[in-house]
């Protein structure tokens, strides 16, 4: 692997989709000082305060009484789906504008693997609340972060937990903080499932406000004993708990694996993830993640923001019609942000390559070469047209094109629009 090819493939897994112009600049820089700066951004982020989150009134069932009438809920439902859309499109935004790609990829990562979907949360607020929280601990030392989402709102209404109380104890978010979130399955009995709702009762969430709050004449204060350590535990202590396990660790390192190296190279000896920043450190330096460049498909978001930021598009500039059919787009390749389906997450690898989704992207390419840049769309018509297949490489940052692929794009050289749109459904951009 030549070094151009080893800062494009970091930069590819770590980050939504580079430019050619980043990847000009990590190749003088070289692949550790990309690193360093990957993990350790030294500015603010300019592009990231350039879109900050949208205002959102509150919830618009707030109003509603047990008078209202069936209009009335009518108009406050499709009042709170334009507030979800807005959110989400305000996010691909967001994660197309940020300078720190690291971070904002992190936090699809994060939003992944705590699935939360506005889908059964109703709230735009909460939604984009969880995204907040995900934001401010999700660089950092995972107890923090636990600590944090087993008091969410969005996470407690998904997982039920404002059902669960000293007399009725739910054990739904109890049992997928172990199994999904932390720990992992073969890692804890039923009896600390059982043990752990008792420690999360009382929470409960004000759709009103769209905030948690605790009532403590709800809460179990009795002894518990959980993971081999007895107390009085309650959530807080909980999450504690969890996240000293040393399973806990070694668990959120696999699954920072699979999403960012995938499942066809094993996990590396020794990869744990008590710290985030500190597990991609040792993740994209194993000598490993190198043997995975060209093995990974690319979920559909990372697919079209990486596309969108190629491209030279803002989705907040796209005229309305061309922005519903990102979002339709996504809801055709089922991944939409903000929708998980369900609490384990989306799937991954060959489950992203089927017909349908084909005609999906092709359908979103054709929109996205449509809407591309003219600064962009003069790069490429600025090559020769016989060299035109490698200039939409290095525009894409593929590292070359198989016979197959060239051959189909060879005849489409002098029509740069269709030439953009074959490139972005291509068996080399889409496995990354």
């Amino acid at each position: 692997m030549s070094d151009r090819e080893a800062v494009a493939h970091l930069l590819r897994r770590a980050t939504f989709g580079p430019t050619a112009d980043e990847v000009d600049a990590a190749e003088r820089a070289g692949a550790a000082a990309t690193l360093d700066k990957l993990l350790t951004p030294g500015r603010a982020d300019k592009g990231a305060a350039a879109t900050p989150p949208p205002a959102l009134p509150a919830d618009p069932y707030a109003a509603l009484t047990k008078d209202s009438t069936r209009e009335q809920r009518q108009q406050a439902n499709a009042q709170r789906k334009e507030q979800l859309s807005q959110v989400t499109l305000w996010w691909l935004d967001r994660m197309v504008a940020a300078e720190d790609g690291l971070t904002e990829k992190l936090l699809f990562f994060w939003h992944g693997h705590w699935a939360t979907s506005a889908q059964k949360v109703k709230s735009a607020r909460m939604m984009l609340g969880q995204l907040e929280t995900l934001r401010r601990h999700g660089r950092g030392p995972l107890a923090p972060l636990v600590a944090a989402m087993v008091r969410d709102p969005a996470l407690i209404l998904w997982l039920d937990g404002q059902k669960n109380t000293r007399k009725a104890p739910n054990e739904n978010l109890a049992r997928e903080l172990m199994e999904l979130f932390t720990l992992g399955i073969g890692s804890y009995t039923e009896a600390d499932v059982k043990a752990g709702a008792r420690a999360l009762t009382g929470w409960t969430v004000d759709r009103r406000t769209g905030t948690a709050r605790f009532e403590a004449k709800r809460h179990d204060p009795g002894e518990k004993t959980i993971l081999g350590q007895t107390g009085r535990f309650d959530a807080e202590a909980y999450a504690g708990l969890l996240t000293a396990q040393p399973a806990a660790a070694t668990f959120v390192a696999r699954r920072l694996w699979f999403r960012y190296a995938g499942a066809d190279v094993p996990v590396p000896d020794g990869l744990a993830g008590a710290d985030t920043v500190a597990t991609l450190r040792a993740l994209f330096s194993s000598p490993a993640f190198a043997q995975t460049r060209g093995t990974l498909v690319k979920q559909p978001v990372e697919w079209l923001v990486g596309a969108l930021r190629q491209l030279g598009i803002r989705p907040r500039t796209m005229p309305e019609q061309q922005r519903k059919q990102l979002l339709s787009g996504l809801n055709a390749l089922d991944q939409v942000p903000l929708r998980p389906p369900s609490v384990g997450g989306w799937p991954a690898g060959a489950a992203w390559l089927t017909t349908s989704s084909l005609q999906a992207r092709i359908r979103l390419a054709g929109t996205l070469a449509t809407a591309t840049s003219p600064t962009v769309l003069a790069r490429l018509t600025a090559a020769p047209v016989a060299g035109r297949a490698d200039a939409l490489a290095r525009l894409l940052v593929v590292d070359g094109w198989g016979a197959r692929t060239r051959a189909a794009l060879t005849p489409l050289a002098g029509e740069p629009r269709k030439l953009l749109a074959a490139g972005l459904v291509s068996p080399e951009y889409t496995v990354s």
